[in-house]
């Protein structure tokens, strides 16, 4: 371990541009770091007028008067509670249904499997916003706007799901696979037992990335829902800011507790975030 340690020390001493590099991204970093850090600020300075020198947005006095104010006087913690029984919802569905579909093109046989797979690839090339009205179309058609299903049932559909869970099956030898059949194994036992366990990492990066794209997202649950009571919180703050637009305070407030539950499942689930965008083929 010591000898590895010293060789990379020995690598970063001979690399000129290291220190450059290690400076640019603290810069970066900092960059990123700041709307963030200004909005917390700003969300504990007391009612009492906006500062007219920036710099007294960072200085006291602080309050935390502002949350509970927002907390107890709107629905941020209902959009809150939508927001996350939909992202987890969405999220657990997706990751059955794309698991499945990938299990049966990867490791089933049956007609027209690989124009089955092309479909689903020619599913990453359609925008989103082109699906809008024939999806919203069929939604009202079933009866299901302005519901939790409303919400949930048009997005667990995940073409890129399904093509990272293919290529991680698609690494299971067939060897083991026929073994496991001739032993008397089922396909739901293949799928279950042995396939899935393997996936476990990419299904992880799914769920994580499927989570905050459904935590996120705005152009769906605003034209599906029209009940305030089911409203999430990409639909619900813009409708409170709209009441505040003389100041930055509550706003930013509201913003502060929206975003504490994604900073949050980002600090816990970095590793896989970070794996997961890797998967995707995004850089960045």
């Amino acid at each position: 371990m010591s000898s590895k340690n010293g060789q990379t020390l020995l690598d970063k001493k001979r690399d000129p541009l290291h220190f450059p590099k290690v400076l640019l991204g603290l810069i970066v970093a900092l960059i990123f770091l700041f709307p963030i850090v200004w909005m917390i600020f700003v969300s504990l300075k007391p009612m009492t007028g906006a500062p007219t020198n920036p710099i007294d947005w960072f200085l006291p006095p602080y309050t935390f008067e502002n949350y509970i104010d927002i907390i107890m006087g709107s629905d941020v913690l209902l959009w809150t509670w939508n927001s996350f029984v939909v992202g987890i919802l969405t999220t657990i569905l997706t990751l059955i249904i794309t698991s499945l579909a990938a299990f049966a093109i990867s490791k089933m046989n049956f007609p027209y499997k690989r124009s089955i797979f092309i479909f689903f690839l020619a599913g990453l090339m359609v925008p989103g916003e082109a699906m809008i009205i024939p999806l919203f179309e069929i939604v009202g058609t079933m009866n299901m706007l302005d519901t939790y299903g409303g919400l949930i049932f048009p997005m667990i559909a995940s073409p890129l799901g399904v093509i990272i869970l293919k290529s991680f099956f698609d690494g299971v030898p067939d060897e083991l696979i026929e073994s496991a059949r001739v032993d008397g194994c089922t396909d739901w036992r293949l799928y279950w037992n042995i396939v899935l366990p393997l996936a476990k990492p990419a299904m992880a990066a799914i769920g994580i990335l499927t989570f905050i794209g459904s935590w996120n997202n705005f152009l769906w649950p605003f034209l599906a829902i029209v009940s305030e009571n089911l409203y999430t919180l990409p639909v619900g703050i813009p409708m409170f800011n709209s009441a505040y637009s003389d100041t930055f305070i509550q706003p930013m407030t509201v913003n502060a507790v929206a975003s504490l539950p994604v900073i949050i499942a980002f600090l816990l689930f970095e590793k896989q975030i970070v794996k997961g965008v890797s998967f995707t083929g995004i850089k960045g």
